[in-house]
């Protein structure tokens, strides 16, 4: 296995490819009609959802959407304040600093449960100091490998590392993200040995992909969703569970022969600890409502997610599973805590 390579905190976070500009500027207005503040007496003025990224990426985009649905509904100004740097950790502690009354909320994802399993100290804890809302969106991972490449499916890319340890180069980016570790992950249950090879963003592991410089690539649909509408480009499989709706023909790597792997990466809300059980309630019934949204549900489809909410307590229960599953991966993996 290889080694991790040092970097900043910012790169063991997922990344998500960035959407026109037109499609950012069409979500960036907030709609000024809506109905009454919900018998809970919530909210009664504006609400500020801490996006701890870069304004831009799909899932900062996906935010804004649903801000403006909720304002929509609430007569209320919910509004996006990105808080970028130190790989979320900024927006997170804006967060944590914030009064638990449901007047500041913070958008959270899968990569903060790999970053608690990575990090030996961090200044937050997203298992204890936040409350989850909801999902917004979930999405797994391509395997995918240049047009004309003889690895077809998963069964040709594990024949061939098994009778060639080593020699298969997989690319990903930044070490200690959610494509490496998925990658990771794929080597330990396939039960084989590859050259990991990270690249430092997605175009630069796109270009080694179509250069042949790397056999196989795991990253999210939108960085590679150009070369493979074009041609240049091939998904052997999806990480997840069950087929991405925009790729049907696509197997999972489950039905590819590999039982039990799953690298699901998801997005979703939640607020400071101590928030009122009935704030949440309503906050997650209304989030639920705004992704049902057609608007909602054609971006996401055209981004290759499942835009669906998902009960607290649920995403709680997947928050606690994830961090258990990729601190077990980072121990097997022999991957250093920082």
């Amino acid at each position: 296995m290889t080694n991790f390579v040092r970097g900043a905190a910012s790169r063991f976070l997922p990344c998500m490819a960035f959407v026109p500009a037109v499609m950012l500027a069409a979500v960036l207005a907030v709609p000024t009609a809506g109905r009454a503040e919900d018998e809970h007496g919530y909210p009664t003025h504006a609400v500020r959802i801490v996006v701890p990224y870069g304004p831009g990426g799909i899932a900062d985009v996906t935010m804004r959407m649903i801000a403006n649905k909720l304002s929509d509904h609430f007569g209320q100004q919910f509004f996006i304040d990105n808080r970028p740097g130190a790989g979320g950790i900024i927006g997170m502690k804006a967060v944590l600093e914030a009064a638990p009354d449901g007047y500041t909320l913070v958008m959270i994802g899968g990569g903060l449960t790999i970053a608690k399993a990575l990090f030996k100290k961090l200044p937050y804890d997203i298992e204890t100091d936040f409350v989850p809302i909801s999902t917004t969106a979930s999405y797994g991972l391509l395997i995918a490998t240049k047009a004309g490449s003889p690895y077809k499916t998963v069964k040709d890319i594990i024949g061939y590392a098994k009778a060639n340890p080593g020699k298969l180069n997989v690319g990903t980016i930044n070490a200690g993200s959610t494509q490496h570790l998925a990658a990771t992950l794929f080597d330990i249950m396939a039960d084989i040995k590859v050259t990991l090879i990270p690249y430092k963003t997605t175009p630069d592991l796109a270009l080694a992909v179509l250069r042949g410089d790397i056999d196989i690539a795991f990253e999210y649909y939108p960085g590679f969703q150009s070369p493979i509408a074009e041609g240049r480009m091939i998904a052997v499989a999806t990480t997840a569970a069950t087929r991405a709706s925009n790729l049907p023909n696509v197997p999972t790597v489950i039905e590819s022969g590999l039982p039990g792997y799953d690298v699901t990466s998801w997005n979703g809300i939640a607020a400071p600890r101590g928030t009122s059980d009935d704030i949440v309630f309503v906050l997650n019934r209304e989030v639920t409502e705004a992704l049902k949204s057609p608007d909602v549900q054609k971006f996401a489809l055209d981004a290759g997610m499942d835009a669906r909410g998902l009960d607290s307590k649920d995403l709680e229960n997947r928050i606690k599973s994830d961090v258990q599953k990729w601190t077990q991966l980072i121990a097997k993996a022999g991957i250093a805590r920082r």
